[in-house]
C-alpha cells in the first residue's frame, strides 16, 4: 500500500465509460468527420486547427456529437448505487471531465436517482483550465470542496484520469475498460474491475468510529499474515483470543512487552524491533509477538492496515511469528500506540544474564548513542528541523536511522562470544538512564570514560539546535555489552568485520550501583533524566 493512503474524504468521477456505460461513446465518426488521427484525442487535435473558422467548425460538431451521445447515454452499471452509498457516508462528490457542461447535465438526465445538484462540483472543458491530463482541474475540485488533494479519490477508465490524478497528488483508482485498454504499468494506486470496489476503497479511508476494528477488515488485514513456524498451534484470526505455542523442545521461554508511544510514523517496525532488542540481550531468539494497536477515534482503515503491514514486513525480516493480538479503535489515546509482547527461546546454559557481570568487565557500546531518538524527531518533527536551518538531505539521512535500531546481528554476535557476561537494550531514557539501569541489575558500579561515548554528528547536530542531551535520548539501535577483558578484542573484532561500529566506554567496578564519570580523566558529571528528552518535544 502506499504510505500517502490516510483519508478519502472526496471522490472525483470521469464521466464517459466511467459514471456512464462504456459503450455510450465511440469518437471514431466523430474524429472521421473532422479529421482527426485515430492515434490523437480530438480536443488536443481541434486546439491545433490553425484556422480560428476551421476550429469553431469542428468544435461545433464536438458539441453536437457530445449532446448526440449525451442523450443515449446510461448509467454505468452499479453507478446510482454507489453514488448514493457515497451521499449517505457524507463523502463529498465531484465530475471532472473533458466533455462540455451542457452535454454532461444532459447525460445526467437519464439517470434515475441522481442529478447534477447531487455533485458538489462539475468540472468541465467550459471551466478556464487545462483539461486532463493536466492536474489542474484535480486541484481545482479540491480547493472548491475544502478538501486536500491528498484525500481526494479520481475514479477513471482511461490512462489520462489517472495520469491527471497523478499529478495533482491525488490517490487514483484505474476502472477496467474493454474499449479503452490501459498499459499493464500504468501507475496508480488501485486497479478495478467495477464500481461496486469503490465502496471498499472509501470505507478504508474514512475515520473509523470507536470500539474494536471490524471483523472483516480485521480478517483482511490478517491474511497478509504468513505462518509458518509449526511450533504456532493457535494462529491469529477473528474471534480467536489466544495463542498457543509448542516449546515442549525448549529449556528457557523469554518474554518481553514494551509499548511504542513516541512515534507515529513506522509505528509498526518500532514495535516489533524494539521488543526484539531485548529478547536478543538475553542472548535468545526473537520467534513470537503479539500486538495490542490502539487508535484514536477518527482513524481510517488505510492507517491502520499500514501498521499491520510494517509488522508483517518486519516480522518476516527477523523470523518471528507474530501469533496474535488485538485492535481497538479508542478515545483512551490521542495518537497511536503500540504495546507489543515479545517471546524468544534459548538453551539455559546459554541464558545471558546480568547478574553475572563482575568488576574488571569491559562496557562497550555498539553504533551510536540516540539512534532511534535521531530517527524519531527527523520523522515526526522535520518541518521544525527545516525552521532552524537543518538541511533537507540532514533530515532526510537522520530518518533512515531507523533502518538501524535493530541490535538483533550485533547481540548474536556478542552471545557467541566467550566471555559476555552481559548485554542491554538502550531504550527510553538515553544511554544514561541505561548504563544505571545495567549497574543496578549487575549489582555493580560502573565507571565511564564520557569522551569515549560514540555520537553522531547527525545527533549532536539537532540536540543541539533543540537543546536536548542526546545521553537521555531515546536510543534502541545502541547496544551496551559487558565482557570478560580477554574476550574485548576478540568481540571488537568480530563486529568490526561485520561493519557494525563499536566503542569501549568503561569498565566495571566495586560491587555497588551507581555511574561514575570521567572525561580526560578527570571527574565528571553523570546526567540523570526524570523522562526522556524526547518528551520535551511533544
Amino acid at each position: 500500500m502506499k504510505s500517502h493512503l490516510r483519508y478519502i474524504r472526496a471522490v472525483l468521477f470521469d464521466f464517459d465509460g466511467t459514471l456512464t456505460r462504456p459503450d455510450s461513446l465511440d469518437l471514431s465518426e466523430l474524429k472521421q468527420t473532422i479529421g482527426c488521427p485515430k492515434n490523437e484525442y480530438v480536443l488536443e487535435f481541434i486546439r491545433k486547427i490553425p484556422s480560428a473558422a476551421d476550429r469553431k467548425k469542428a468544435l461545433a460538431e464536438l458539441n453536437r456529437f457530445e449532446m448526440q451521445a449525451a442523450q443515449r447515454a446510461r448509467p454505468n452499471e452499479g453507478a446510482e448505487d454507489l453514488l448514493q452509498y457515497l451521499r449517505l457516508k457524507d463523502i463529498r462528490m465531484g465530475i471532472l471531465t473533458r466533455n462540455s457542461t451542457a452535454s454532461t447535465h444532459r447525460a445526467l438526465r437519464n439517470f434515475k436517482r441522481t442529478s447534477a445538484g447531487d455533485f458538489d462540483q462539475i468540472i468541465t472543458r467550459d471551466e478556464p483550465i487545462k483539461p486532463k491530463p493536466s492536474g489542474d482541474g484535480i486541484r481545482m475540485a479540491a480547493e472548491r470542496l475544502n478538501v486536500p488533494v491528498s484525500e481526494v479519490l479520481m475514479v477513471g477508465d482511461f490512462v489520462l484520469d489517472i495520469e491527471a490524478g497523478t499529478r495533482a497528488g491525488a490517490i487514483t483508482a484505474l476502472l477496467t475498460n474493454p474499449r479503452l485498454p490501459v498499459p499493464a504499468d500504468t501507475p496508480c494506486d488501485f486497479r478495478i474491475d467495477h464500481l461496486r470496489e469503490v465502496k471498499g476503497i472509501v470505507r478504508m479511508g474514512m475515520p473509523l468510529p470507536g470500539g474494536k476494528l471490524p471483523n472483516d477488515l480485521l480478517h483482511e488485514f490478517l491474511n497478509q499474515f504468513r505462518f509458518e513456524d509449526p511450533s504456532v498451534l493457535i494462529k491469529p484470526g477473528v474471534g480467536e483470543d489466544t495463542a498457543a505455542v509448542d516449546v515442549q523442545a525448549d529449556e528457557v521461554l523469554v518474554l518481553k512487552s514494551d509499548p511504542i508511544t513516541f512515534a507515529i510514523e513506522a509505528i509498526g517496525s518500532y514495535a516489533v524491533l524494539v521488543n526484539a532488542n531485548d529478547i536478543a540481550t538475553a542472548g535468545a531468539a526473537p520467534r513470537w509477538f503479539l500486538s495490542t494497536l490502539m487508535f484514536p477515534v477518527g482513524t481510517s482503515a488505510f492507517s491502520i492496515q499500514r501498521v499491520m503491514e510494517e509488522l508483517s514486513r518486519v516480522c518476516r525480516q527477523c523470523g518471528i511469528t507474530l501469533c496474535g493480538g488485538h485492535t481497538e479503535i479508542t478515545d483512551a489515546v490521542s495518537r497511536p500506540v503500540v504495546t507489543g509482547m515479545m517471546a524468544g527461546t534459548i538453551a539455559r546454559s546459554q541464558l545471558i544474564h546480568k547478574q553475572n557481570i563482575k568488576p574488571g568487565d569491559r562496557i562497550l557500546l555498539t553504533k551510536g548513542v540516540a539512534v532511534e531518538g535521531t530517527a524519531i524527531i527527523a520523522r515526526e518533527f522535520g518541518e521544525r528541523l527545516k525552521q532552524l536551518g537543518v538541511a533537507e538531505g540532514d533530515i532526510a539521512k537522520c530518518r533512515r536511522f531507523l533502518d538501524h535500531i535493530s541490535v538483533l546481528k550485533e547481540a548474536a554476535i556478542a552471545g557467541d562470544v566467550e566471555g559476555v557476561s552481559a548485554m542491554h537494550d538502550v531504550t527510553e531514557g538515553g544511554l544514561a538512564t541505561a548504563l544505571e539501569e545495567l549497574s543496578i541489575a549487575g549489582g555493580c558500579r560502573i565507571r565511564i570514560m564520557m569522551e569515549q561515548i560514540p555520537i553522531y554528528r547527525e545527533t549532536a547536530k539537532i540536540c543541539g539546535l533543540l537543546k536536548l542531551d542526546p545521553l537521555g535520548l531515546i536510543g534502541s539501535g545502541s547496544l551496551i555489552i559487558s565482557c570478560r577483558q580477554y574476550s574485548s578484542d576478540i568481540l571488537q573484532e568480530k563486529l568490526a568485520a561485520e561493519k557494525i561500529p563499536v566503542a569501549v566506554i568503561g569498565e566495571v567496578r566495586e560491587a555497588g550501583q551507581g555511574i561514575e564519570a570521567v572525561r580526560n580523566r578527570q571527574p565528571s558529571p553523570w546526567p540523570r533524566f526524570e523522562a526522556d528528552e524526547i518528551t520535551r518535544l511533544f
